[in-house]
């Protein structure tokens, strides 16, 4: 036995402990307490379900190893948004990519900004890397772009916003946009993550991809997981810079999109009307569903603002979130409580079919009365 040996301590493999701190993603559930199968409007998926044109595409052989670039659907993807095939970046979801651009750009004595009540993967991303995550204050529930400006370090390696923002459905502007990329460093990645961008009108958009097109230190990221229906397939992709683009394939998974995949997401985003119906749909029965919880205001309830499709409903009287929770699913549904994220006064309701709506809208408003 070397000497070595034999001062080293028998214990287990000890993770690092940057990765001990991390508290793991907990996704949207589908069952009750009780095991029961419920009305699933706690993962922002699509109530339209998935594109025919995507369900029929599923036909590529299993025992194939599938394009490890991509290369059909990038293009693809290039074309439809006018940008350059070879700027542009395939994941396992926008999730993977999320992580790689905090490992790519960030490390121990580096620091991550985020915005509170950010997607709660920033977080993850930024420690499991060894980077120290910087929350910056929100401004009602929203992204400040001054606070998060106001963080900026020698340290700061990475600023994530979402936008639209998971979990609260706020959305930054394009001239919010520019001025928050404007007063960041050159060597500052600003990710601006788009996981609902195709639910906002086209008038509105924030002029992401243009800053990511004409800049070096920005990426967006997209997915294929919301409007287009294929959250079961785990694709997403994103944008920026040829050096960023290269240092994501570098240490992206290989082979990280499945031939089906691959297949399905050329096949749904040439599908435009399929988007183009779930994106009215959204729109209209967002509408109508905080119409419903305006009436609801002097009972203590509040719908924040959405750009996305769900919406944050704040629980400010008699009534909590908490018992609304199970009060909701008693009836059959389930939404996301979110206490783990610092919001236990609040619910993030997908926005699903007419008839669901209505059902939570009117529950809402007896157990409300009842609370009183």
């Amino acid at each position: 036995m070397t000497d070595s040996q034999t001062l080293r301590p028998s214990t287990a493999p000890q993770p690092k402990p940057w990765i001990d701190a991390i508290h793991a993603y907990v996704p949207g559930k589908s069952k009750g307490k009780d095991g029961r199968p419920l009305i699933k409007l706690s993962a922002n998926e699509n109530p339209l379900g998935t594109s025919q044109a995507a369900l029929d595409a599923r036909t590529q052989p299993p025992a194939l190893y599938p394009d490890p670039d991509s290369t059909a659907l990038r293009h693809a993807i290039a074309a439809k948004h006018g940008l350059d095939a070879a700027r542009v970046v395939m994941g396992t979801g926008s999730d993977e990519l999320l992580n790689l651009a905090a490992q790519g750009y960030a490390g121990l004595g580096d620091e991550v900004i985020y915005v509170r009540y950010g997607f709660s993967v920033y977080d993850i991303a930024a420690r499991r890397c060894g980077a120290t995550p910087v929350v910056a204050p929100d401004a009602d529930y929203g992204t400040d772009v001054d606070a998060l400006l106001a963080l900026v370090t020698d340290k700061t390696r990475v600023v994530f916003v979402a936008n639209p923002n998971n979990p609260t459905g706020s959305y930054l502007p394009q001239g919010e946009i520019a001025r928050l990329h404007a007063g960041l460093p050159a060597d500052v990645l600003l990710v601006l993550d788009q996981a609902y961008g195709e639910y906002v009108a086209p008038e509105d958009d924030d002029g992401s991809l243009a800053l990511a097109a004409a800049h070096d230190n920005v990426l967006v990221t997209r997915t294929f997981s919301k409007i287009f229906g294929l959250a079961g397939e785990r694709i997403g992709w994103a944008t920026g810079a040829p050096g960023i683009v290269a240092t994501l394939n570098r240490i992206r998974g290989p082979f990280n999109v499945s031939n089906t995949g691959q297949a399905m997401a050329l096949a749904a985003l040439e599908d435009a009307a399929f988007v183009e119906a779930s994106r009215v749909h959204n729109r209209d029965e967002r509408a109508r569903f905080v119409e419903k919880l305006e009436a609801l205001g002097n009972h203590g309830l509040r719908a924040l603002p959405s750009q996305a499709n769900f919406v944050l409903v704040l629980f400010e009287g008699a009534l909590t979130a908490e018992t609304a929770f199970d009060g909701l699913a008693d009836r059959g549904y389930i939404v996301r409580w979110l206490p783990g994220q610092g919001l236990p006064q609040a619910l993030r309701i997908t926005i699903g079919k007419p008839e669901d709506m209505d059902v939570i809208a009117a529950a809402l408003r007896e157990m409300a009365e009842a609370a009183r």
